[in-house]
């Protein structure tokens, strides 16, 4: 069964097309007018082994903050459709992930308990037209659409590009983790029998 989801959403401060393959190669084709946002979808999508478009279009003459939630919000929409279900899944996915300097930690809960947590030694400031705390906005918008139980810990960086990509490559590697199918499960992977 194809593992696949098309959203389109416009409103009064974004239109955005996305499409999604969580069986797919980690090919991104992502332009959000933001170029770091992009630099770190691609990252989620490539370490995710998910290939996603992305096209959004944002009053980025106010601010890029409606643009990133946006975005979050449809790759949440996108990836809940492709779970389906939730049969078969692992369910969990753990990452640590080094750059440089820097080292991120992402656990991941299929859940359908929408939770975002981050834990930052010290919150990452500005890269590019990219404010740090839009990364809090985007997990947060992707974990409540999506029904996920997100933690993000930022365990020490000095660079904030280190930071923010250490933490997006660690998302798309957890990700890839949970959404993995389990030959050995029944069912969804809850004693509950329910997600």
């Amino acid at each position: 069964m194809a593992r696949q989801a098309v959203i389109q959403r416009t409103t009064r401060e974004t239109s955005i097309s996305l499409s999604l393959d969580l069986d797919g190669r980690g090919r991104a084709e992502v332009a959000t007018g933001l170029g770091f946002f992009d630099h770190m979808l691609t990252h989620v999508a490539f370490h995710g082994y998910f290939d996603l478009a992305l096209e959004a279009q944002g009053d980025l003459h106010v601010d890029p903050h409606h643009t990133v939630e946006d975005v979050g919000i449809c790759l949440g929409l996108a990836l809940r459709q492709c779970l389906g279900d939730r049969q078969g899944l692992v369910r969990y996915g753990n990452a640590f992930v080094p750059m440089d300097e820097a080292l991120a930690q992402v656990v991941v809960d299929l859940s359908n308990r929408p939770l975002l947590v981050v834990n930052a030694a010290r919150r990452p400031g500005s890269v590019g037209q990219f404010d740090g705390q839009l990364a809090e906005e985007f997990w947060r918008a992707l974990a409540m659409n999506a029904g996920l139980t997100l933690h993000v810990r930022l365990l020490y960086g000095d660079n904030d590009h280190h930071m923010l990509e250490a933490a997006f490559k660690a998302l798309g590697r957890a990700l890839d983790q949970a959404t993995s199918l389990d030959s050995r499960a029944r069912g969804v992977a809850s004693t509950k029998g329910v997600l």
